[in-house]
């Protein structure tokens, strides 16, 4: 049985639908932050009001900015709260303005010998065409390019221990894939 498992990747990369999928078949929970950012947010004083404040007056890059303040905290907590799971990190990309947060979510992965990033292809062109093209039906309108940003974002490639890409595989192939790897 492997270690917990960890999953990282931008917002439409598939970490949500694999998770369960791994969780599943290695008779695990599977434990996503969208599920819990909020409460652990709430923690250290993440305010609703002030997030949707932030998105009225200076759209969603504003309030990423805003919410990138706890996800540090979050990441934290959800690891130390939880074991023998897969974990997904959720919609919300890993990038930091701040070093020291960087350098807090290493400290807080170090242990895992299993965080996976999740991506298309291995052509940061491709996958940034196929997480836009992913994303197109999706209600919020990003008035930023996330998908270029994560994907030369260097410090989640840092934090990867490997990396899977999930282009011309169905979700239960990717699955078998990162099962392989994490086994071994």
């Amino acid at each position: 049985m492997p270690s917990d498992i960890v999953l990282i990747g931008p917002f439409m990369a598939g970490k949500s639908t694999l998770g369960g999928l791994l969780a599943r078949r290695l008779g695990e929970p599977n434990v996503s932050l969208d599920q819990l950012w909020k409460d652990y947010g709430k923690e250290i004083g993440f305010d609703q009001e002030m997030d949707r404040e932030f998105r009225r007056q200076g759209g969603f890059v504003a309030r990423v900015l805003y919410r990138n303040l706890f996800n540090t905290y979050a990441m934290e907590r959800m690891l130390a709260e939880h074991r023998d799971c897969v974990f997904d990190t959720g919609a919300g990309p890993l990038t930091f303005e701040s070093g020291e947060m960087i350098a807090r979510l290493r400290r807080a992965l170090a242990p895992y010998p299993n965080v996976v990033m999740i991506l298309p292809s291995p052509d940061p062109a491709e996958s940034i065409r196929v997480l836009a093209e992913r994303a197109a039906g999706e209600p919020v309108t990003l008035n930023f390019d996330f998908f270029t940003l994560f994907v030369y974002y260097r410090a989640n490639y840092d934090l990867a221990k490997f990396i899977v890409y999930t282009q011309g595989k169905t979700p239960e192939e990717t699955c078998d894939e990162i099962l392989d790897i994490v086994i071994r």
